[in-house]
């Protein structure tokens, strides 16, 4: 098991980690001193657990709205994901439409051409 030592609101805390995650607990303890630091130049000395709990409430605001875009964006990729195979459906139709129109006019095309065959084969000329 991993720790860190992080300084947050002028304090030395020892923090504990999974190994690895030294350097993502300090960035974290980082953001929050900073955090702190910014409440008391604006807020003045009033108080470490006031400046704590305004840090925090700054942290789940944030995380608040970060979920809130989360379920925003992931119901649009549904829809575009929805739209796409909407989308695929309708392509794979009007591939289905354009070969079975073709199929119809080189049907209708021998036959045309047997009937050209049968009439020109009595006068002795024959057509491919």
């Amino acid at each position: 098991m991993g720790s860190v030592n992080a300084t947050i609101a002028g304090r030395q805390f020892r923090l504990a980690c999974e190994d690895g995650q030294e350097a993502h607990l300090q960035a974290l303890a980082a953001d929050i001193d900073a955090r702190i630091v910014e409440l008391r130049n604006r807020f003045g000395e009033i108080g470490d657990t006031r400046l704590t709990v305004m840090a925090a409430l700054m942290v789940a605001d944030e995380n608040t709205e970060i979920q809130r875009k989360l379920r925003r964006l992931e119901e649009e990729v549904t829809a575009l994901q929805d739209a796409r195979m909407v989308s695929s459906d309708r392509a794979r139709a009007a591939s289905d439409a354009v070969v079975i129109a073709f199929n119809s006019a080189a049907e209708r095309l021998e036959t045309i051409t047997r009937k050209l065959n049968q009439s020109l084969s009595s006068s002795g000329v024959g057509i491919g």
